[in-house]
């Protein structure tokens, strides 16, 4: 049975114990409020059914978003993308308790997200585009990894499940398709070549031969290059988008770009970090007079060189890229089709 308490303030709190779960307490202004969460949380109890909202009541939203940094983003690929996304996120959320994470919440933040003006349009604000769905979508997204997280790594449940499975996620545009000219390839390489940065020439010409992603260049070292079989050990599997450790096939040209590199001291195949590396691109791009060009961009450029080659599988595409699953390469079938096609007469 429940018990209940008349505080010094003429509140009333409640107190149920009952055996197999830790005492839960809470307080009410009124004793017909406190018996009626009291047999709430027996009933439950005697059903199996009950989650102790104690926790995610007293945890806000920042105080997990803290830890997520902190403890768990340094141990990911994708770690240093996710911190000026979990501004934006503290900014509206992080004073809720995880207990008042709501989908409804959830819905009224992408929806003011998706009219707010895109920061990087700041000569005037007032006609800048709307941030796009594909950024409100990534939002949520970490949004969701962070209470997942909080639930399984932190151990804090979340009454209501996660709020962000239940509601809509905005449409992602399509996806992009920027490639290099002849002429913008020869300008920017050109300026890659004189870039002060003297470990860019070698990490473009990788990223080009062998599909990688940036995240998963930067954690190569040396001792996962294997030279005579012609491959590459992606080992940390948390530095990986799908999270799985995989042999990367290094072509001839991939082979020639590593043994122009020296040995660095700290054993990194390319000792940079993200930051630095993708500013010296950027300035390579702009020296070019190349615009609307990604790092990522150079992966779909080797991705799009090898299904034109039209004699891999879809499959052995797979295998290169590290796909999970073959509807990733759709766009690139096209490619391979036109090449079979040209060869057919």
């Amino acid at each position: 049975m429940a018990t209940f308490r008349i505080l010094e303030s003429g509140y009333t709190q409640a107190i149920v114990r009952r055996k197999g779960y830790p005492a839960e307490s809470k307080t009410f202004r009124t004793k017909t409020q406190a018996e009626a969460w009291a047999r709430q949380v027996e009933s439950r109890m005697d059903g199996g059914s009950f989650v102790s909202l104690a926790l995610a009541e007293r945890t806000t939203f920042g105080q997990v978003a803290e830890r997520f940094e902190s403890e768990f983003a340094p141990h990911h690929y994708r770690g240093q993308a996710w911190r000026h996304k979990l501004v934006h996120l503290v900014e509206r959320l992080g004073e809720y308790s995880l207990a008042a994470l709501t989908p409804k919440l959830a819905a009224e933040y992408r929806d003011n997200r998706l009219k707010d003006p895109d920061p990087r349009y700041t000569r005037d604000p007032k006609t800048a585009p709307k941030v796009s769905p594909a950024t409100v979508k990534t939002e949520l997204d970490l949004l969701s990894k962070v209470l997942d997280v909080a639930s399984k790594e932190f151990g804090i449940p979340l009454p209501g499940g996660n709020p962000v499975k239940s509601i809509r996620k905005p449409r992602q545009g399509r996806a992009r398709d920027r490639r290099l000219s002849t002429e913008e390839w020869g300008a920017f390489m050109d300026e890659v070549r004189v870039s002060r940065n003297s470990w860019l020439h070698a990490a473009v010409l990788l990223s080009v031969e062998t599909a990688m992603r940036q995240g998963e260049l930067l954690q190569l070292d040396w001792k996962m290059i294997d030279k005579k079989r012609c491959v590459a050990l992606l080992l940390d599997s948390s530095k990986i988008k799908n999270g799985e450790a995989r042999a990367v096939p290094l072509s001839s040209g991939a082979i020639a770009a590593l043994e122009s590199l020296p040995t660095a001291i700290g054993g990194k195949v390319i000792p940079q970090d993200k930051n630095t590396l993708y500013s010296a691109f950027k300035h390579a791009c702009g020296r070019a007079g190349i615009e609307n060009f990604t790092w990522h961009d150079l992966r779909h450029e080797a991705l799009s060189r090898l299904a034109e080659r039209g004699d891999l599988s879809v499959l052995e595409l797979a295998q290169v890229s590290g796909h999970k699953t073959l509807q990733m390469l759709k766009r690139y079938t096209h490619l391979q089709a036109e090449s079979l096609a040209k060869k057919l007469g």
